[in-house]
């Protein structure tokens, strides 16, 4: 059983992601129907924003791979610090063009966030149990922003109004997170855990380091067009209902997803469960295709109920491989998702230009899930190997 630091520590570093994942990153989705509405931003615009954050997150991860010398615990605080401000931001009456831009730097400290959380906790605090509750972190945050732009929109708020409360919220929730964190690291640090008998017993489900990596990029652009366009789809079909609130079962389902799929990882393995996470994935993803209130609200709840999972799995796997490697296995697993997250809104935005619909971004972004489940795969002509693949 953890100890008080531990449950401490888990809960800092949680605070982190709702923050810097939950509300730097993922809010602007709930807000874009809005903002649009408002005339605040275009849909095109909305696209180049989205990417834009995607580049800044994978430039943020890029950065945190090289920038060694300062400490998890400082840049979570400049994370959370930064992304309160960019929130802040957001509600002074700005161009497009700058609206663009400050969402790309909103990226690079969601990269922060994401990249200085995990490596704390699981690295620096050598807490690897603590990982599904990290990472539902993004899940509850997603879920606190949404309710709060439902509540401030059913109170007549323009979107700058509802950026200025999320930024005011998260002040709240950043001086909570930096204050646990500092009080866990006046603690030593526990011994590390071991693995559970089943992991120890399942080397051959690891996969190789530039796999996983790839796997891990797949993932980023398979998820990402219905995590940036979900509450457009639904606001098209579903016009008696405030579209965030479909984006609020997003998060929900993130939540209890980071421990069914820890779980899952620790009974099968890494092959198997990223496999099996990746599938319900796709089939979360192609759902919107058919155009139905129902085939809408499952595809949030499976989507938002496995790409927490897909980083609860695979984080806690790059740090088993990452011995073989001599670079930061986690930062470079983030860029790769940043990667997949960059091509997704552009290729969805330009064929949206061409037909009106993102039924062909979907179908392609499931295809993607898929390719990554097969590439989970131990294939015959590796298994000779003495080191995983």
């Amino acid at each position: 059983m953890p100890g008080t630091h531990e449950r401490e520590a888990t809960i800092a570093a949680a605070l982190v992601l709702v923050i810097g994942m939950g509300f730097g990153r993922f809010a602007f989705t709930g807000l874009y129907p809005l903002m649009i509405s408002d005339h605040a931003i275009s849909v095109q615009g909305g696209s180049y924003a989205a990417a834009a954050n995607y580049a800044g997150y994978l430039a943020g991860a890029l950065l945190s791979a090289v920038v060694t010398g300062i400490p998890s615990r400082r840049l979570c605080a400049l994370a959370v610090i930064s992304t309160v401000a960019l929130l802040g931001a957001l509600a002074l009456p700005l161009p497009e063009w700058a609206i663009v831009s400050v969402r790309g730097l909103a990226g690079i400290s969601s990269a922060f966030a994401m990249v200085a959380a995990s490596h704390w906790l699981i690295h620096d605090r050598k807490h690897h149990q603590g990982a599904p509750a990290l990472f539902a972190g993004v899940g509850i945050g997603i879920v606190l922003s949404a309710e709060l732009i439902a509540l401030a929109h059913l109170n007549a708020l323009t979107s700058r109004a509802i950026w200025l409360t999320l930024a005011v919220a998260a002040g709240a929730l950043a001086a909570a997170a930096v204050i646990l964190q500092r009080r866990a690291d006046r603690a030593s640090a526990p011994a590390p855990q071991p693995l559970s008998v089943r992991g120890q017993a399942d080397g051959a489900q690891l996969l190789a380091p530039l796999r996983l990596i790839v796997i891990y990029g797949l993932a980023g652009f398979g998820y990402i067009i219905t995590a940036t366009y979900l509450p457009l789809l639904v606001g098209q079909v579903l016009t008696a209902t405030d579209p965030v609130h479909i984006w609020a079962v997003f998060g929900l389902g993130a939540v209890p997803s980071c421990f069914f799929w820890h779980a899952m990882h620790e009974r099968f393995g890494t092959r198997r469960s990223l496999a099996s996470n990746l599938v319900v994935q796709a089939i979360g993803v192609a759902l919107p295709v058919l155009h139905t209130p129902a085939a809408y609200l499952l595809s949030a709840l499976l989507v938002g109920g496995t790409f927490m999972g897909t980083a609860t799995i695979a984080m806690p796997a790059a740090r088993k491989v990452a011995a073989v490697v001599r670079f930061n296995m986690l930062a470079l697993m983030t860029a790769a998702f940043g990667i997949g997250q960059i091509v997704g809104p552009l290729m969805a935005n330009a064929i949206y230009a061409r037909t009106q619909a993102f039924d062909i971004s979907l179908s392609i972004a499931a295809a993607s899930l898929v390719a990554g489940a097969v590439l989970c795969a131990d294939l015959p002509r590796n298994k000779a190997r003495s080191h995983p693949v």
